[in-house]
């Protein structure tokens, strides 16, 4: 749809709002109160053929009837006639429409028609449609409230969008409390057409927008969010709170990455490539947003501590340690010198530097002064407790008069003995917090999004590969409806894509498999070849070590034996004979399809690190190098592939190929839904270093029919 209606749509010129009514407490009689006392200074056209006039305003039997130009229609009206009036509006020419009506999808088969049919029409007249179940939106910019608010925000550079029009409610009486505004406050609803991603690209230009923050439940086209966000994290930050979920990718998967895959998992790791910071909660999210708001980016990850108790200050540097980004910043020599003569004895000096806690403004003043000057210092938070000497007014005040471009946070501790000094910080764009974690959260979350838009640009690796052969072998297996792919079969699909493989023959009957292990090189493994049996070790289809021709005949009639008693029906086709590959640290690469995002690939180490310990990084594919990288050094187990307690390391550079490898061969075969190379062995990086995938399984997802 057009992006001219959601200029339509958040800055108005006209609005007639349909079921307007002169009852209070009616939703048609608080929106129309709400686009008056709010100061809308463009044309309102009440819509209601049962009155005349109504707040003073020209009442119409319907749009048609209006003769000036409509901008916005909201429709306060039941369900029933949501879409006759649609039509109506796109006779009249409106572009953008609010639905604040409930009885959509939310409420059954029944209602998900009626939305479908409400997106038809819009369609066809190219409208714009905010809703429906919504509570409708605002616009400090444009003095517009097409809501049903009980409060109106105040003005900030804030931009706020949710799902849940509830929290809205909540959230607005809460910012007026804490005295944060917005530019714009709006709820979806059921996202019939403007979503999180459109309010994404749209805010993304807007010149009242700083800082753009969201709560989301799930997204309409995980791809296309993707994109967009990449695009809008470059411009300004992009906080959301993401919540439910946590089962939808919970199903029966058969892969180890299907099974450890999910909602969540899909969330963070797309968030993590876009650049969007995720908040646990909404106090973060809220805490994060009045940071970005107030506050200029840090140019580094050094954070100095100012407290007059010791045990804040060092709840504030435990803190920073915990944190990823953030760092306890090493004042200068300097600095700690002109400490020395002009704080008092006892002070500590270093970073937290402790005024004691009989400080008053001036001996803040000076630590605030020192710590700003000094180079090696990034970001600054000064924690006050309230105590016998605390000069708390004027301490905000020195935070005001002292401030120079790197941020500043602050922590007064305490209730009503701080509450003067924080209306001072909230008034003068100070973020003040009620304890000193959540302001270090904060400047995490700020050096965490200055890393990433300072990151270089790169594209994704192309490697030459045999994509017609592996076109040709998952046709021909969704041909004949064949959803699991073969071993033998998944060796090919990876081999074609550059992966290296141990030699491996295919033996129908004992004899054939002595051969086999002749041409591999003994010693050699033989494992059940099953499209039916996907978990081979489970039912004792793998031998190992297997030595001479007649262990090779005891495996043989040993496996058949074994595989045929545990899943009598399975599609038996051999045994594949392999050659032993030995040594090496084992590593799973895998992909499960995420029904939002598409293909979400995964790495860990193998063994019990994935089995016990999930142990395990996950990214949206395509990926770049860079996130190749992430994915490897984000596991907690990565010391052991770097060559902890004196081992040699492993060639990582090959573990990277392989992921990138996975990534290009997933995006150009969609219909593959589930991947597992398990496992990759790879090899010491000293000498000829490099990785053999052993074995690797591949489920792909059939039309239906």
């Amino acid at each position: 749809m057009n992006s001219e209606g959601l200029d339509k749509l958040f800055s108005p010129r006209s609005i007639a709002v349909i079921g307007a009514s002169q009852h209070k407490g009616k939703i048609g009689h608080d929106i129309l109160n709400n686009i008056k006392e709010f100061g809308f200074k463009g044309e309102v056209y009440p819509i209601n053929p049962k009155d005349k006039e109504l707040m003073g305003y020209k009442c119409y039997p319907s749009v048609l009837d209006v003769k000036g130009e409509i901008d916005l229609a909201v429709f306060a009206v039941p369900s029933s006639l949501v879409l006759g009036i649609m039509e109506e509006c796109g006779k009249k020419g409106i572009k953008a429409v609010i639905v604040i009506t409930a009885g959509f999808k939310e409420t059954g088969p029944e209602g998900k028609k009626l939305e479908m049919d409400l997106v038809d029409i819009a369609k066809k007249y190219g409208i714009r449609v905010l809703g429906p179940n919504c509570l409708g939106f605002m616009n400090t910019a444009s003095n517009v409230n097409a809501s049903f608010a009980a409060i109106s925000p105040l003005p900030g550079d804030i931009a706020f969008f949710s799902q849940s029009g509830a929290l809205c409610a909540a959230i607005l009486d809460w910012a007026i409390k804490e005295k944060i505004g917005f530019s714009k406050f709006v709820s979806l609803g059921n996202k019939s057409d403007v979503s999180e991603t459109a309010l994404l690209r749209y805010l993304a230009d807007d010149p009242d927008t700083k800082v753009i923050l969201g709560y989301i439940e799930d997204v309409k086209d995980g791809k296309e969010f993707m994109k967009i966000a990449r695009e809008v994290t470059a411009k300004k930050p992009v906080i959301i709170c993401k919540s439910g979920g946590t089962k939808a990718g919970a199903k029966a998967a058969s892969s180890h990455t299907g099974s450890l895959a999910g909602s969540e998992v899909a969330f963070d790791a797309a968030f993590a490539q876009t650049g969007i910071i995720r908040a646990a909660s909404i106090e973060d999210l809220f805490d994060y947003a009045v940071a970005f708001s107030f506050q200029k980016l840090p140019q580094g990850p050094n954070l100095a501590i100012i407290t007059n108790a010791g045990g804040p200050g060092i709840i504030a540097a435990d803190a920073v340690e915990r944190s990823k980004f953030a760092k306890v910043a090493a004042i200068s020599k300097e600095t700690i010198d002109t400490f020395k003569v002009s704080l008092p004895k006892g002070s500590a000096l270093n970073n937290p530097v402790d005024v004691m806690g009989d400080a008053d403004d001036q001996r803040y003043k000076i630590a605030v002064n020192g710590l700003l000057k000094d180079p090696n210092v990034n970001g600054l938070i000064v924690i006050l407790t309230p105590q016998s000497n605390s000069k708390i007014k004027e301490t905000a005040d020195v935070l005001v008069e002292t401030r120079d471009g790197k941020p500043i946070f602050a922590s007064f501790i305490g209730g009503k003995l701080v509450d003067k000094g924080r209306d001072i910080l909230q008034d003068n764009k100070i973020p003040n917090y009620r304890f000193p974690e959540r302001a270090i959260s904060s400047f995490n979350a700020m050096v965490k999004y200055k890393n990433s838009i300072d990151l270089p640009k790169e594209g994704a690796k192309d490697f030459p590969v045999d994509k017609a052969k592996v076109k040709k072998i998952l046709e021909e297996a969704a041909r004949s409806g064949q959803k699991e792919i073969p071993e033998y079969t998944a060796r090919d699909i990876i081999e074609s894509y550059g992966f290296r493989l141990p030699k491996s023959i295919l033996a129908k009957n004992a004899e054939e498999a002595k051969v086999a292990a002749e041409k591999a090189g003994y010693p050699v493994v033989m494992k059940i070849a099953s499209p039916d049996i996907l978990h081979k070790s489970d039912v004792g289809g793998v031998k190992v070590g297997l030595k001479d021709a007649k262990e090779i005949e005891a495996a043989f009639e040993e496996i058949m034996k074994k595989s045929k008693a545990a899943v009598p029906n399975a599609n038996i086709l051999g045994v594949l004979v392999q050659e032993m590959v030995s040594g090496g640290k084992e590593v799973i690469l895998g992909m499960s399809k995420d029904p939002q995002f598409g293909p979400m690939l995964m790495f860990g180490l193998g063994g019990i690190y994935v089995e016990v310990l999930k142990d395990v990084s996950f990214r949206i594919a395509p990926i770049i190098p860079r996130e190749a990288d992430e994915m490897i050094n984000s596991i907690k187990s990565i010391a052991l592939l770097k060559g902890a307690r004196g081992e040699k390391p492993a060639d990582i550079d090959s573990i990277k190929e392989g992921l990138l490898r996975l990534s290009q061969l997933v995006t150009d075969f969609p219909v593959i839904k589930e991947l597992d190379i398990n496992p990759l062995k790879v090899f010491p990086a000293e000498g000829k270093g490099g990785a053999v995938a052993i074995d690797a399984r591949i489920s792909i997802e059939l039309e239906k029919q």
